[in-house]
């Protein structure tokens, strides 16, 4: 456990983003957002972070392709989240089911999630370490939906962050 959390250094190494697409074709069409989702002041990103430790049963696999397969599956049935929002008439918000892809980012870091403590509460330290906002994705309009980043801490433990 982490004596403090002010003094944990730790580096997280990123590869490139990369789209990930749903494994099947899907339905090209447009879906209209509700108006309680279409309110302009809703119109942003919410950083999420989720901690998830090390399953024994994973042991030899990769879980980072684990992660992407099971994205990709995924996005087959919820395949509206690898559209785009797009704007309308009086700036009504849809999504556009394009089957583009969400963003996914693969790191690992130097650090296990032991070393948090008992932090691992809101408000989390260290957020803008573990969470990366790519350029050019923080815009609502015609930008993936969703950004995973999946972390892996050097022990083999995993860290999954989403934003």
């Amino acid at each position: 456990m982490a004596s403090s959390l002010a003094s944990l250094v730790f580096k997280v190494h990123r590869r490139e983003p990369e789209l990930i697409k749903p494994a099947k074709p899907t339905p090209h069409e447009f879906k209209l957002l509700s108006d309680i989702d279409d309110q302009e002041g809703l119109r942003f990103h919410i950083p999420v972070i989720q901690f998830y430790r090390h399953n024994p049963s994973v042991q030899g696999k990769d879980p980072v392709k684990i992660i992407r397969e099971a994205i990709a599956k995924t996005l087959v049935s919820y395949y509206p989240f690898a559209g785009r929002l797009r704007e309308g008439d009086n700036r009504k918000l849809m999504v556009e089911c394009t089957g583009e892809g969400i963003l996914f980012i693969e790191a690992d870091a130097d650090v296990t999630l032991e070393q948090f403590g008992d932090a691992l509460q809101p408000p989390f330290p260290c957020l803008e370490e573990l969470i990366f906002d790519v350029p050019g994705s923080s815009g609502v309009l015609n930008c993936p939906l969703l950004l995973i980043q999946g972390i892996k801490e050097y022990f083999k433990s995993e860290v999954l962050t989403q934003a």
